[in-house]
């Protein structure tokens, strides 16, 4: 099928996905509101202490600043554990259903907080569920939908993580010149707008075909795949009985390379390298300079902009990383995701570079300065490394390890995460290092060590199904030689026959599974 075709044949699909997706945006936009609060006067003056300095009168210590952003990693780290247990045992639905309400009560706590305690365990309480969310979106994304449309749906979440940090600096720009609580109480209480709409589309959405394969209910997963797909608008290569039998064949062949489902699973054998591949992806979005979107409106007050025009900047900043996501879908079928991330993070690295050059000057243009190239920095980002990375992370693992590798990718990213929010504002804030643009130098090293690795390590997904991305990592095809590989896992006699491999795992019988994974 053709992008088009595959639309027309799942477009519930693409609707339902799209609205789990969705509750990314509460991370997006927590992520920004936290960070971006604390540029607040308001915020500062009741959660902060005096400085002495008639500039910045008040200002939350450091090491706050770090405990809270940590805060939620650490509750992300916890949700994202119970996910990769609990989904894969009770389902992706009520796993979801049950996180959204959650989040709704957990709201609560960092609206009626008193003190920085009480912020700091209202964060960590909404982590959990915001770490359910991380990984349960895109491995159902990458689940419900064919070959054709998985780029665009998994890195659709990254356009809800953008959209969530667009939201919530226009919440807090529109609030800046505020000088009372609800100036900081509003934009907690906007976080309730989410979990009720979503919650109603979850209980219309079926569970993830994929999930009741691998727990043996070949029934349920064809009147699953029924709900998800178009019988009216439907292409003429689609059928439903073919396409359940290579999941099974699919899961079969999993099986009998020895593709458990456990933890533990993920580090034997052929799934190491691919543990790995999904780790080091996720990390890299850590490792390339981005903590200086998440405290950009901070980070511009410090270079020398006023507050107005340092949150105008991040709005700025946000809906140009709007703009670079759905450019992202345009080069990623022509360029392929291996290419992106290399030419990315190349840019990425000289962005970084030329950063921490202007900060050196003096002037009261290099503020400005720096701010433009922050725009530029989050556009290239979010054309490349953004959102490509939650495509290769839906796609590299085998099916039966999805969930549990997201997870772990996640949680490698979350602790690198929690080295950023100490870190960082360190290196922002006046009251202890005040690198200010000068971390651009920092980061820039960090960015070259990414691409190295991105080169030599990361291979090209792209047009390829779960079967046979199998057999290239079970022959240990080098990375740089995925996209150019022939890959038929089927017999010599078979391919001789003029047999397509596709075809032929869409024609097998799901009875036959077993017989076609011994031939391999």
């Amino acid at each position: 099928m053709t992008i088009m075709q595959a639309f027309r044949t799942y477009p519930k699909a693409v609707m339902f996905s799209m609205c789990l997706s969705t509750a990314i945006i509460m991370e997006g936009y927590d992520v920004v509101l936290l960070a971006q609060l604390y540029a607040f006067p308001s915020f500062a003056k009741r959660y902060g202490t005096a400085t002495g300095n008639p500039k910045d009168p008040y200002q939350i210590p450091a090491p706050w600043q770090a405990g809270l952003s940590n805060g939620a990693q650490v509750g992300e780290i916890l949700g994202l554990f119970v996910n990769g247990i609990v989904s894969e045992r009770f389902g992706y639905r009520k796993t979801m259903m049950v996180s959204l309400v959650a989040i709704a009560a957990f709201i609560f706590i960092p609206f009626f907080a008193k003190s920085l305690v009480d912020l700091q365990v209202g964060e960590i309480l909404c982590g959990i569920p915001w770490g359910v969310f991380q990984t349960l979106t895109t491995a159902y994304a990458s689940e419900v939908c064919p070959t054709q449309l998985r780029a665009y749906l998994t890195t659709y979440v990254n356009l809800c993580w953008v959209m969530g940090q667009l939201i919530g600096s226009g919440v807090l720009r529109s609030l800046v010149l505020r000088s009372d609580q609800w100036s900081y109480r509003i934009p907690f209480a906007v976080q309730w707008i989410w979990p009720v709409p979503i919650i109603i589309g979850v209980l219309f959405a079926p569970e993830s075909p994929w999930w009741l394969i691998r727990r043996g209910r070949t029934e349920d997963a064809k009147k699953a795949l029924r709900k998800l797909t178009s019988k009216k608008n439907a292409d003429e290569s689609f059928n439903l009985d073919q396409t359940i039998a290579m999941m099974v064949t699919t899961n079969e062949l999993e099986k009998a390379i020895e593709s458990g489902t456990g933890y533990s699973d993920c580090f034997k054998g052929i799934d190491l390298r691919r543990t790995e591949i999904v780790c080091v992806t996720w990390l890299i979005q850590n490792l390339c300079g981005s903590a200086f979107m998440g405290y950009s409106t901070y980070f511009y007050e410090q270079a020398g902009l006023p507050t107005v025009d340092a949150f105008d900047m991040s709005m700025a900043q946000y809906a140009i990383g709007f703009i670079g996501t759905i450019g992202s879908w345009f080069l990623m079928m022509r360029m392929g995701r291996r290419t992106l991330y290399c030419y990315g993070l190349a840019l990425l690295t000289l962005l970084l570079l030329l950063i921490g050059l202007i900060s050196i000057s003096n002037s009261k243009g290099a503020a400005w300065g720096i701010g433009s190239l922050l725009l530029v920095y989050t556009f290239t980002y979010d054309i490349t490394v953004g959102p490509v990375c939650y495509s290769l992370v839906a796609e590299i693992p085998s099916t039966r390890l999805k969930t549990k590798s997201i997870v772990l990718a996640r949680n490698v990213y979350n602790v690198m995460g929690i080295v950023n929010g100490v870190i960082v504002p360190y290196m922002l804030n006046p009251t202890a290092w005040n690198w200010k643009g000068k971390a651009g130098f920092f980061w820039a090293g960090m960015c070259f060590l990414c691409w190295v690795w991105t080169y030599f390590r990361l291979p090209e997904p792209k047009g390829r199904t779960y079967g046979e991305l199998d057999i290239l990592f079970e022959r240990r095809i080098a990375a740089r030689k995925f996209a150019k590989t022939d890959v038929s896992p089927w017999t010599s006699e078979e391919a001789e026959a003029g047999v397509e491999s596709d075809e032929k795992i869409a024609l097998a019988p799901a009875d036959t599974a077993d017989m076609h994974v011994e031939k391999v």
